[in-house]
């Protein structure tokens, strides 16, 4: 039976190890490490990690591998149960109402020029002061002055 797990398989590194199925994969991994010239002449199935076969036979193994018909089936009823899925799905999805209008927006606002800390900027046409209104929180003060030049203030 090959899903008993006290069923005993033939290690590929050491052919006088015997090991019992629910252990193969631990064993392989272990061995893999005590013989590494072994390992290096050893190549792992595509559809099985516990099939290592010498790497001159691995084509044909492919071809021959019992797990590949079952993998293959999976994929086939994956797929195909995803088609269905996909032709069964009907999306009741509406996109929200939009309640934004950026032509009036932009036509209600003031001219007044946003400034960083500021609220409600006032611009006089006569001078350049704003009426200053921190808005940071009160651990947090702004600067007094840039850290660098401005050149069009000169």
């Amino acid at each position: 039976d090959v899903l008993d797990p006290e069923r005993l398989i033939q290690c590929p590194y050491n052919k006088h190890h015997r090991i019992r199925a629910s252990r193969f994969p631990y064993h392989l991994v272990k061995c893999r490490k005590s013989y590494p010239e072994v390992a290096k002449e050893l190549a792992t199935c595509p559809f099985n990690a516990r099939h290592l076969v010498p790497r001159a036979d691995l084509s044909d193994h492919i071809m021959k591998c019992n797990d590949k018909g079952i993998l293959e089936q999976d994929i086939v009823n994956q797929s195909s149960g995803l088609q269905r899925e996909q032709m069964n799905a009907v999306s009741t999805w509406q996109a929200p109402p939009c309640e934004e209008d950026w032509e009036t927006e932009s036509l209600e606002q003031s001219d007044s020029p946003f400034i960083w800390g500021m609220t409600n900027p006032s611009v006089n046409s006569s001078s350049t002061t704003f009426e200053q209104k921190n808005c940071l929180p009160s651990r947090v003060r702004a600067p007094e002055s840039f850290p660098y030049a401005v050149s069009w203030k000169d």
